[in-house]
């Protein structure tokens, strides 16, 4: 696992996205913490993807698209 502050992720996001899809990437802000997972359609992960799609569509959001991430960790 990578950690690395908010600012350091939004300067170089293209560089954790890509090491994100070997290993999980912590982003750090204040006590807030936000994790970057490479979630492929293997058969493993068809109940992950199904599960994410589920929350995203939630009113208590736990999951967050990439954008909306970038713009919060730029805040």
């Amino acid at each position: 696992m990578t950690v690395v502050s908010s600012r350091e992720f939004a300067t170089n996001q293209d560089k954790y996205l890509a090491l994100a899809l070997n290993e999980q990437v912590c982003i750090k802000k204040g006590v807030h913490s936000f994790f970057v997972t490479n979630a492929d359609e293997d058969e493993d992960d068809v109940e992950l993807l199904a599960l994410a799609k589920e929350r995203r569509n939630d009113s208590n959001r736990e999951l967050v698209g990439v954008d909306e991430l970038i713009n919060y960790l730029r805040r």
